[in-house]
C-alpha cells in the first residue's frame, strides 16, 4: 500500500505513471457503444411509429416511453454498485455487458415479432388471429417488452461506460469518451441508413417489415461489438482488490446507500449531474418525437387537401413520412459524427499526458558519464539526429494547433445547451420537410457534445482522484477535497468509484425524463387533434418546452469548474485559468512566468523552445 504523504511533499509523482494507450486500443475499448447505439436508434426512431401502428394513442405512448427513464433511474445505479463490488475473475464489468447484451437481443426479437407471437399463442386456444383480441394483447405484450428492453439496454450502458473509465488512463479520458462519441455516431448513421433503405426488398429472409429487419441487424451489431470489446480488452482482476466492505442487502438498503452516495458526490461531479438533470428534460422529447414531428410536417398538406382519408390511406401517408424522417435522422447522425470527430480537436485539453521529469545533474540515476556527454539520455546528452531530421521535426512543430484559444470543454458544453434551445424554438418557422431536415441536422452538433462532454468531465474527475490516491499527480492547493484524498482520507467514502458515479449520473439523466414524459402527455392531451386531421402542432410545442429546459441547463453548466491542462491536473478558480497559462511543467505559476518571458502562449500555436519540460 502506498504511504500517505502531504500534498506539499517533494516526493510526489513517485507512483508508476499511467501508460498512454494507442488509438486502436481506445477503439476496441469503446466499440461496444456502437452496437448499443444501433439498438437505441432502432428503438428511438422506429419504436414510436411501430407502437402507433399497433393502435396506441399519442397520450398513452408518452407513458409507454417512461420505461426508459424508469429503468435508467433504477437499473444503472444498481448495476454500477453491483459491478463495483463484483469479484468475479472475468472482471467487474464484462459479466454485466454480456448478460445485458443477451437480454437485449431476446427483447428486440420479441418486440419485432410481437403480433406473430401473440397470434400463435392465442391461436392455440381458437382465438381469431385477425381479431381485435390479438391486437389488444399484442399491444400489452409490446409494452411489457419495451420495459424489458429498456432495462436490458441500461445494464449494458452502465457496464460499458464504467468499463471505459476503468481501462483508460486519466489523461486519455477525453480521448476515450471522444472515441465513444464517434463510434456512437457511426452506430447512429448505420441505424438510420438502414431505416431509410427498403430493407424487406433487399433482405427478405430477415423479415417482411422494415422494423423486423432493423431489429435483426441491431441484434447482430450488438452481439459482434460486445464480443470484440470483451475479448480484446483485459480487465484488472478484481479479486486483487480484496473483499468489498460488508453492506446490507435489499431494496431499501440499496436506495439508502444510493441516497448517501449522492450526498457524498465530489462537487465537480455533482455540478455535472445537476446540469444533466435539466438538459435531459429537453433532450427526451427531441429523441422520441423527432420522427413523428417530421412525419406530421410531411402529412400536413395531404390531410389539408383530403380531410376524409381512409385509415389505410392515412397509414400509407404516415409510412412515407416516417421513411422521410429516417433520412432526416440519417443526416442528423452524420452531423453528429462529424462534430464528434472535429470538435475534440478544437478544445483545449483537460489533462496532458504525464511525462518523465526533466533530467538534471542531480537526478538520481543520471550521473554524468562519458556517454551522457556524447549522446545517450543524460542531462548533457547531445542530439544524435541528423540535420535533415531536425529540420523536419522543426517544421512539424511550427504547424499551428487547430485548438481554439480559450475554448474549453466546459465552455463548449454551455454553448451546446444554448444552440439546442435556439433550434427547438426555430421549429415555429418550419413549414417544409427540407427545413425540418436542416434543423434536425443542426441539432446534431449539440447532441455530439452531449454524448461526449459530461462523460469526459466526470471520467476525468474520477481518474484524477484515483491518480491522487496512488500519488501519481499532486492535488491542487485550492481543492480541499483533493487535499484530503492525498492525506489518506476519503471524503466521498467510496462514492467516487466509476460504477457508482456513472449510475448516479444516469439517474440525473433518467429521472428528469419522467418530468418530460408527464409534461409531454399533458401537452398532447391539450393540443393533439384526431388522427388524420390537419393543424396538429402538439409535437412542436413539446420540443419547444424542451428548449426552455436547455436554457436552464446552460445556466447550471456555468457552475462547473474549469480544469487546467497541466500534468498534475491542478484546478483553477471557478471560471478556470486562462488556457494560455497552461503548460506541461506541472507548476502553473512557473508556466505563466515562462510564457510571459518568451511572449507566447503555452499549449497553443507554434512551438519554438522547450524549457524544463514546458513547451513555449
Amino acid at each position: 500500500m502506498s504511504s500517505i504523504r502531504s500534498p506539499d511533499s517533494d516526493d510526489w509523482e513517485e507512483g508508476e505513471p499511467e501508460e498512454s494507450r494507442s488509438t486502436p486500443y481506445l477503439i476496441l475499448l469503446t466499440i461496444a457503444i456502437g452496437g448499443l447505439q444501433i439498438c437505441w436508434s432502432v428503438e428511438l426512431a422506429y419504436g414510436s411509429p411501430y407502437l402507433l401502428g399497433l393502435g396506441i394513442s399519442k397520450s398513452l405512448l408518452a407513458f409507454v416511453w417512461i420505461a426508459g427513464p424508469l429503468s435508467g433511474t433504477l437499473v444503472q445505479p444498481y448495476v454500477g454498485v453491483k459491478s463495483d463490488r463484483s469479484r468475479l475473475k472475468w472482471g467487474k464489468r464484462r459479466p454485466f455487458m454480456v448478460g445485458g447484451a443477451i437480454a437485449t437481443i431476446m427483447s428486440l426479437f420479441c418486440l419485432a415479432w410481437a403480433m406473430e407471437i401473440i397470434a400463435t399463442i392465442l391461436g392455440i386456444f381458437g382465438v381469431d388471429q385477425e381479431g381485435q383480441a390479438v391486437r389488444t394483447v399484442s399491444i400489452v405484450f409490446a409494452v411489457v417488452i419495451i420495459y424489458v428492453l429498456d432495462f436490458a439496454i441500461n445494464v449494458i450502458q452502465a457496464a460499458v461506460r464504467a468499463f471505459i473509465v476503468d481501462n483508460a488512463p486519466a489523461h486519455q479520458q477525453n480521448d476515450a469518451n471522444a472515441w465513444a462519441s464517434r463510434i456512437s455516431g457511426v452506430g447512429n448513421i448505420l441505424g438510420y441508413l438502414s431505416g431509410y433503405v427498403d430493407l424487406p426488398e433487399i433482405l427478405p429472409w430477415l423479415g417482411n417489415t422494415q422494423f423486423k429487419v432493423l431489429c435483426v441487424i441491431a441484434c447482430i451489431a450488438l452481439g459482434v461489438t460486445v464480443t470484440i470489446s470483451c475479448l480484446s480488452i483485459r480487465e484488472r482482476d478484481p479479486r486483487l482488490d480484496g473483499e468489498p466492505a460488508e453492506r446490507k442487502e435489499g431494496i431499501i438498503a440499496f436506495f439508502r446507500d444510493l441516497y448517501f452516495a449522492i450526498r457524498r458526490l465530489p462537487p465537480q461531479i455533482m455540478r455535472v449531474c445537476q446540469t444533466q438533470f435539466l438538459a435531459w428534460i429537453g433532450w427526451f422529447p427531441f429523441l422520441f418525437y423527432t420522427t413523428t414531428f417530421i412525419a406530421e410536417i410531411y402529412a400536413e398538406p395531404f390531410f389539408e387537401a383530403n380531410p376524409d382519408l381512409t385509415s389505410a390511406e392515412i397509414d400509407e401517408i404516415w409510412n412515407r413520412g416516417t421513411r422521410l424522417a429516417s433520412f432526416s435522422l440519417l443526416i442528423f447522425a452524420i452531423t453528429t459524427f462529424c462534430s464528434s470527430v472535429f470538435l475534440p480537436l478544437l478544445i483545449q485539453p483537460t489533462f496532458r499526458a504525464p511525462g518523465p521529469p526533466p533530467k538534471t545533474p542531480m537526478t538520481p540515476g543520471a550521473a554524468a558519464t562519458p556517454s551522457s556527454f556524447h549522446g545517450g539520455d543524460g542531462y548533457f546528452s547531445r542530439p544524435l539526429n541528423s540535420k535533415r531530421k531536425s529540420t523536419f521535426l522543426r517544421r512539424i512543430k511550427t504547424i499551428p494547433s487547430p485548438r481554439i484559444p480559450h475554448l474549453t470543454l466546459r465552455r463548449l458544453y454551455i454553448a451546446s445547451h444554448l444552440l439546442f434551445a435556439l433550434a427547438t424554438w426555430l421549429t415555429l418557422l418550419v413549414r417544409s420537410t427540407r427545413a425540418a431536415t436542416a434543423l434536425v441536422a443542426f441539432i446534431g452538433i449539440p447532441w455530439a457534445v452531449t454524448n461526449w462532454a459530461p462523460y469526459a468531465l466526470i471520467a476525468a474527475e474520477i481518474s484524477k482522484r484515483e491518480a491522487i490516491r496512488q500519488h501519481r499527480i499532486r492535488p491542487s492547493r485550492d481543492d480541499r477535497d483533493a487535499q484530503l484524498l492525498a492525506e489518506g482520507e476519503d471524503p466521498s467514502q467510496g462514492a467516487d468509484q466509476a460504477g457508482v458515479v456513472l449510475g448516479i449520473h444516469n439517474v440525473a439523466i433518467a429521472a428528469p425524463q419522467v418530468i418530460a414524459t408527464l409534461v409531454s402527455s399533458l401537452i398532447f392531451r391539450i393540443l393533439q387533434k384526431p388522427r388524420g386531421q390537419p393543424g396538429d402542432d402538439s409535437v412542436g410545442w413539446v420540443l419547444r418546452f424542451g428548449g426552455l429546459a436547455a436554457v436552464g441547463a446552460a445556466v447550471l453548466a456555468r457552475r462547473i469548474k474549469e480544469e487546467r491542462g497541466g500534468r498534475g491536473g491542478e484546478r483553477g478558480g471557478e471560471e478556470g485559468g486562462e488556457e494560455g497559462e497552461v503548460c506541461r511543467s506541472g507548476e502553473p505559476e512557473e508556466a505563466v512566468a515562462l510564457c510571459l518571458l518568451f511572449h507566447v502562449q503555452c499549449g497553443a500555436g507554434p512551438v519554438s523552445v522547450a524549457v524544463d519540460g514546458c513547451e513555449v
